[in-house]
């Protein structure tokens, strides 16, 4: 529900800087009579110019920042006090209490939410665009349909005065259709929203197909070089093996043994050599020695004989005796040499003995030892190199590795598929919306225009107007008298404010219907307009009806008398000393 509760005003047209203050949330008929006392009040009949207007534009500025009239804002701020104009206004809305506090010298806009201030992000300016469209938003209904629907008033052009563009825009509004278009505009949004995520994810996906190019370039860059890598290895390894199988054909142990046993040979060779030729030297002497003793053997035999064993003449016994010494000793001499000879013969022979038989020399690869350790050190070298080469592991290998299950992103193209079919559905329900040949805008129009026409031709009985006024499928009006079509302007006056009051009664239970029911109407001299006492007679009874059935505060504008005996409260404007007050029993803080 939209309910309005109180309005107070402060230096506001005609009111002065003696706040006034409105109470709205009753369930009764107010008549509002005016008394202007600066042009002689009562007595004389003076009812205009008093404020009575002053009420329902200020309720206008409270709620939208602008008159109901054609009034600029600034002409709004009382001409004699000049400034610090305030208007503040008390509503709920589905249960919730609100209050706007809205001036001009100095600007204000205060917004209340459960009273609690709202903290505005733009500049406090009692017009302020960002707030008023929050504040518009929360009542749910343009200015122009609060016109029609609230505050009715001779200054507001008729509906039915109002172009064809002017009509559809509030009759779309009334049976939900501008809905549509909000939601249409918000679907173009949605739309737009959409697609620019598509192009995002379009791009993202560009992106990581563009980074998966060049990670699956550099991945085939390195299986390239995996490929040289492992070839180089295969060509290392049967290198190797080749290395390996060509020194294979000599047994190094056993080559190296064999140089250990030809040293050996050639040592145990040359020992029986060098004793060999010692033997020889000996077995030489010993036939010297005994060549020697033999032939001292035969010199002494003779020299016993006394004899010269050089010229076979008799020596004499002084001289034999000396040369036979002496050649006993040479002999003596020479025996010791032969024994001497004979014990390092002896030795001589236990070496050959120890020595043994050496055999063939042991048969070797290499002339040298050095040779065959060089063989056995590359054939352990090409053995170990072997072994690493083929226990290696290819580095690219966890490099492709790593580069394929972290460097390449999948790509799916879900997220994409979901946004293109949801825009696709967005697109549908935007024709649904937007298409004047949908069913849903069809549906909308033909229930809720039924329902208006057939509140319109009740309104329009109760009035007592016998035209026939008729909503079409296309959202024109259809004015018949005696099945004769007629203009609004072909109307009299007093039908013509009929069928105004019959068309806002009309528009309001529709709203109602569609939204939330409104507790004030604010009727401004309709009644009082070239209407007849019949028809003055009809709309007091429609509206007391309207009040004490559905709860409504209404008030009525007059200039007539004689209605406030048919009504039972009364609200009287007195304008005196050029300001406007309130003849009300609401406290003002």
């Amino acid at each position: 529900m939209f309910k309005i509760n109180t309005l107070t005003v402060k230096n506001f047209m005609s009111v002065g800087n003696q706040t006034q203050a409105v109470d709205f949330d009753r369930k009764d008929l107010t008549l509002v009579l005016g008394a202007n006392l600066d042009q002689g009040g009562d007595d004389s009949g003076a009812r205009n110019g008093t404020g009575k207007t002053t009420i329902i534009n200020a309720l206008s500025y409270a709620l939208y920042g602008q008159a109901l009239t054609k009034i600029r804002v600034d002409n709004l701020i009382n001409k004699t006090n000049a400034k610090a104009m305030l208007v503040t206004i008390d509503f709920e809305v589905h249960g919730i209490s609100y209050r706007l506090e809205r001036g001009r010298k100095p600007n204000v806009l205060k917004y209340f939410v459960a009273n609690q201030e709202q903290e505005r992000s733009e500049e406090q300016q009692g017009d302020s665009r960002e707030t008023q469209k929050e504040i518009d938003k929360l009542l749910g209904m343009s200015h122009e349909m609060f016109k029609h629907l609230v505050a009715l008033n001779t200054y507001t052009q008729p509906f039915l005065s109002l172009g064809d563009k002017d009509q559809r825009a509030i009759i779309e509004q009334l049976l939900g259709i501008t809905l549509l278009s909000e939601k249409s505009e918000s679907l173009k949004d949605m739309i737009r929203q959409t697609r620019e995520l598509i192009k995002e994810e379009e791009f993202r996906i560009k992106a990581v197909e563009d980074a998966n190019k060049r990670i699956l370039d550099q991945i085939e860059s390195t299986k390239k070089r995996q490929r040289l890598w492992q070839a180089k290895r295969k060509e290392d390894v049967t290198k190797f093996k080749q290395g390996i199988d060509d020194l294979s054909h000599v047994d190094i142990d056993q080559e190296i043994k064999n140089h250990s046993l030809l040293e050996q040979y050639y040592k145990k060779q040359k020992t029986i050599q060098d004793t060999e030729r010692w033997t020889q030297g000996l077995d030489k002497d010993n036939t010297k020695q005994e060549k020697s003793i033999t032939r001292l053997d035969q010199e002494i035999k003779l020299l016993n004989e006394h004899k010269c064993y050089a010229c076979g003449q008799d020596v004499h016994n002084d001289k034999q005796a000396i040369i036979v010494q002496n050649k006993t000793e040479q002999r003596d001499e020479a025996l010791n040499i032969m024994v001497a000879n004979g014990e390092q013969l002896n030795a001589y022979n236990l070496i050959i003995e120890e020595v043994g038989e050496i055999g063939s020399a042991p048969r070797v690869f290499y002339d040298t030892l050095d040779r065959a350790y060089n063989h056995r050190q590359s054939l352990d070298a090409l053995v170990k190199e072997l072994e690493q080469r083929t226990d290696s592991i290819n580095p690219y290998d966890e490099q492709i590795e790593d580069m394929t299950n972290t460097g390449v992103e999948d790509v799916s193209w879900n997220n994409i598929n979901d946004l293109t079919n949801m825009q696709d559905h967005q697109e549908f329900l935007l024709k649904l919306l937007t298409n004047k040949d949908s069913f849903i805008r069809k549906r909308i129009i033909d229930q809720n225009l039924t329902f208006l026409n057939t509140r319109l031709t009740y309104y329009l009985a109760c009035m007592g107007l016998p035209h026939s006024v008729k909503f079409m499928n296309d959202l024109s009006v259809e004015i018949q008298e005696l099945g004769r079509d007629l203009d609004f302007d072909n109307l009299s006056r007093g039908e013509r404010n009929r069928l105004i009051l019959s068309l806002s009664w009309a528009f309001r239970d529709v709203w109602e219907s569609l939204y939330h029911p409104i507790n004030l109407l604010f009727i401004d001299e309709v009644v009082d307009s070239g209407m007849d006492s019949s028809g003055v007679e009809s709309a007091l009874a429609v509206l007391k009806k309207m009040s004490r059935e559905r709860n409504k505060s209404i008030w009525l504008v007059s200039h007539k008398d004689e209605l406030a005996g048919r009504v039972n409260n009364l609200l009287k404007v007195v304008k005196e000393n050029g300001y406007t007050s309130y003849d009300t029993d609401v406290e003002i803080v």
